[in-house]
């Protein structure tokens, strides 16, 4: 049985003052549980203050990026190394919002990718199409090529180490819905393109999170999902009682 994900992305929200009273939040109502594993990836300046203050207990903290290079004269840049000496387990890579805002390609993720893995970082991978795309039919060549491109040099012992996420772009702020049978079926697509490239065992054993607006409201039915195995949580992973009521609804 694959364990479930339950990752919280902050995004650019939460100051460091702010992240040790949600931290101490989550803390506190969170009960351990075999089935899942809580992530939080607060913004770099916290990261600190959050692995100090969820000290003691199993929940992982993450970064929500690194730079494509080990180190050297990259101003404003992060790499693996620092994320993993501060105490982070996870990095979330290739995210909607950095290949919208930052323009950032899949040969790039894949090298971020490939920096994580060599640090033990455990890369969160984003993949997901826009609506035009959606709506033309081309979910499965966008997506697929992502995945493709993102994975084109990681080889079998390392993709196995990472986690992927499917981001419903279309579905984000368009009015659109995705229903979990839409989501779950992209899964199912993305863990084929799995066991194409990397085998059955490693099909079986990826875990792919959903980052399409995930809330106690609709987690249970999506978790529900054979080929959903978590999520990569923005807005509701901001207050305590909605982050920790998805981990609930894991049946």
């Amino acid at each position: 049985m694959r364990r479930y994900v339950i990752a919280g992305n902050w995004k650019m929200q939460k100051d460091d003052h702010e992240t040790v009273e949600l931290c101490n939040a989550i803390r506190s109502g969170y009960k351990p549980d075999d089935r899942y594993e809580l992530v939080i990836c607060p913004p770099f300046t916290s990261i600190a203050s959050a692995v100090e203050t969820v000290k003691g207990t199993d929940i992982a903290i993450g970064g929500q990026n690194i730079c494509w290079e080990a180190e050297g004269a990259f101003t404003g840049e992060v790499s693996a190394r620092m994320l993993l000496t501060a105490g982070c387990k996870y990095v979330i890579l290739g995210h909607s919002e950095r290949r919208e805002y930052l323009s950032e390609s899949d040969q790039l993720i894949g090298t971020k990718v490939q920096l994580a893995l060599s640090e033990g970082l455990v890369p969160i991978v984003c993949v997901g199409e826009k609506l035009d795309e959606r709506e033309s039919g081309r979910m499965e060549d966008v997506v697929g090529g992502q995945f493709d491109g993102v994975f084109a040099n990681i080889d079998k012992a390392g993709f196995d180490k990472c986690v992927i996420a499917y981001e419903p772009v279309w579905a984000i702020g368009t009015g659109k819905t995705a229903t979990p049978e839409m989501a779950d079926d992209v899964h199912r697509f993305i863990r084929g393109k799995v066991e194409e490239r990397f085998g059955r065992d490693s099909a079986e054993k990826m875990r792919i999170l959903y980052g399409g607006s995930m809330k106690p409201t609709n987690s249970a039915e999506l978790l529900a999902q054979p080929n959903i195995d978590g999520g990569l949580i923005g807005g509701a992973s901001l207050k305590a009682d909605s982050f920790l009521g998805i981990a609930s609804t894991i049946k």
